[in-house]
């Protein structure tokens, strides 16, 4: 059988999916022996590449290059994760969103000048500092996602047991605690 491709990525979140994804402790080892890690913030690859079997997004959609790269991983890749609240729901990056529409106005003047202490100025440079989007949004708003990994972050057995799954060329069957009202 041919290695799996994987790739996981980081938009706006506070990486603790990732941090999450490294507490598989020894069974990274068994992973290690079984996919290649094609793209992801913890190994040193600048551009996203083709034919991904299947990439763990972390984040939301918060700026330009997020959707740039967002809509480039959807086209270079077979199956989509979302990997934790900030891609399955916004989270807390869409808290900005309450703002209203001119969020990002507000957001750069609270950041960048009401609270600075030293060189209060809005960061600009054209090529280093992306644009923000109006609406942060959750992965699925913007392309197709296959599956959703919940939580904040995700525990280390609930993406071990989606790996697993995945590995063993199976549909990963997501599923939790089913409520039932009335």
């Amino acid at each position: 059988m041919d290695r799996l491709k994987v790739a996981t990525v980081w938009f706006g979140g506070c990486s603790g999916c990732h941090m999450s994804f490294l507490d598989l402790d020894e069974f990274l080892i068994e992973l290690a022996g079984k996919i290649d890690l094609v793209y992801s913030p913890i190994i040193d690859c600048k551009e996203y590449p083709e034919h991904v079997d299947i990439c763990l997004i972390e984040g939301a959609i918060c700026n330009e290059d997020n959707l740039e790269l967002l809509h480039k991983i959807r086209l270079r890749t077979k199956v989509l994760v979302s990997f934790g609240d900030c891609a399955v729901t916004g989270n807390v990056p869409a808290m900005r969103n309450q703002f209203g529409p001119a969020n990002v106005a507000n957001v750069l003047q609270c950041a960048y000048l009401d609270h600075a202490q030293d060189n209060p100025r809005v960061p600009v440079a054209a090529g280093i500092v992306p644009l923000l989007l109006t609406r942060v949004m959750p992965v699925h708003e913007v392309v197709a996602v296959e599956h959703y990994l919940p939580g904040c972050p995700p525990p280390a057995e609930h993406i071990k047991a989606l790996l697993v799954q995945v590995l063993a060329g199976t549909t990963p069957a997501l599923t939790g605690l089913q409520l039932k009202f009335g």
